[in-house]
């Protein structure tokens, strides 16, 4: 039997048991294919960027761990890693990029100098790929982010640099959504904090409200451009005191009606954001999910179909937030074939999807609201062992991608014929 009739033979028992749950599989196929994740550009080249000649790499406590051969050195080999991830990757997705991956021509720009024109053949490439964009200032890896501060400085002049660097980010974001008509969500995040234990915790937040408060003070067209602001517990050399707590956050975001980035990382080991996703979501009208996996933390591990991967996805579908959250993705491992990293963690945060979309959530919420709680919990423990796999496996034949672990024969030959040969490049140069 052909692979192709063993899949759609698969499918199509799968699609009798759903079905007996009340679950049609095709729209839940159809539904899926619209939901876009928004892959991180930083992943291909360790959070390196491209600002070459005159950059000075220093500051903010961003660091990928590993050496794996064949890290993407020019914004082309960026480019076609990323062609080759999607190629893997069954739907329609979007990319998130960094002020720092900026397309100069090989002449340093400060990053209070840079204009939508460096990053022109960004939005070529998405058009391109038929995607959408998000953006973020880089506010770290900067000789004026060396002492840890950026936005909520002390010194004015710093202060006004970064302030600068984030009301440019808008107006690229803005230039972004307005070519790829899709809206850009522009992001910001900073690594201000203390080592040690500050005396003065309020200050550093007045200061950084007020500068706030300058980057969004021009209105842009929400069709283009959607602003966010991402909290974080603690960093490397903010040990002590972060300015940009989850607090301070969620309440800059209520009442100045921003997006809220949650990072699946940024809060304490025994915090999970798949039950921070009701709470904020009553209040505010749209949120930014960033999602990675902390071993320790902050360490941004490739995001597996964890527990909590499955909990994220079933506060979205349960709570009918698909139209409200936006999805993307914050790991950057450099340990393991950094487009095999893309694959997995994409594919992954796909299937979790996939996952809550074909639940009976109709029934569940029955069974909850009539306190019948024996069978809530039995429905959900049988549905751990129905064939998801072969739905799954649909889809990607459908979407024309690899089925099973057939991804990673690409990226095999792909590491074979184009990774392996950068390090000798490198090296005779």
């Amino acid at each position: 039997m052909s692979r192709d009739r063993e899949i759609e033979q698969a499918y199509v028992l799968a699609k009798e048991q759903y079905g007996r749950l009340g679950v049609d599989t095709d729209k839940v196929i159809a539904a899926l294919a619209k939901i876009p994740i928004s892959l991180h550009c930083w992943q291909g080249d360790d959070v390196g960027g491209f600002e070459t000649v005159g950059a000075v790499l220093s500051g903010g406590g961003i660091q990928a761990t590993g050496n794996y051969p064949g890290k993407a050195t020019t914004l082309d080999q960026l480019r076609a890693d990323l062609d080759q991830t999607l190629s893997l990757i069954p739907g329609t997705h979007r990319l998130n990029l960094h002020a720092s991956y900026l397309d100069n021509g090989g002449t340093f720009v400060e990053r209070d100098e840079i204009t939508p024109e460096h990053f022109h053949s960004w939005i070529d490439w998405a058009k391109a790929n038929k995607m959408g964009m998000d953006f973020n200032p880089t506010c770290f890896s900067h000789a004026k982010a060396e002492d840890g501060f950026t936005l909520s400085h002390q010194d004015q002049g710093i202060r006004a640099f970064w302030i600068t660097h984030c009301k440019l980010s808008r107006q690229i974001g803005a230039e972004i959504g307005k070519q790829l008509g899709t809206p850009c969500i522009t992001n910001v995040w900073i690594p201000d904090g203390y080592k040690d234990i500050p005396v003065d915790r309020k200050a550093p937040r007045e200061r950084l409200a007020a500068a706030l408060d300058e980057v969004f003070a021009e209105a842009l067209d929400k069709r283009h451009n959607l602003d966010a602001v991402e909290a974080k517990l603690f960093g490397i050399g903010a040990e002590s005191y972060t300015v940009g707590s989850h607090e301070f956050y969620l309440a800059y975001a209520l009442t100045r009606k921003t997006l809220l980035c949650i990072d699946a990382g940024h809060f304490h080991p025994t915090e999970v954001i798949s039950d921070k996703l009701s709470a904020v979501m009553t209040f505010l009208d749209e949120i930014l999910l960033h999602v990675s996996r902390p071993v320790r933390w902050d360490s941004d591990h490739v995001v597996i179909l964890s527990d909590e991967l499955q909990a994220i996805a079933q506060e979205v579908v349960r709570g009918d937030y698909l139209d409200r959250v936006h999805l993307g993705l914050d790991f950057f491992d450099a340990s393991i074939n950094r487009i095999g990293a893309w694959v997995i963690g994409t594919r992954c945060m796909i299937k979790a999807l996939l996952m809550a979309l074909l639940e009976p959530i109709d029934r569940l919420r029955a069974f909850e609201q009539a306190g019948d709680y024996t069978a809530r919990l039995a429905l959900t423990e049988e549905l751990k062992t129905l064939p998801f796999g072969a739905v799954w496996d649909s889809y990607c034949a459908q979407q024309s991608v690899p089925v099973g672990m057939a991804w990673l024969d690409a990226v095999k030959g792909y590491e074979r014929d184009v990774l392996s040969k950068r390090d000798r490049e490198l090296v005779s140069r």
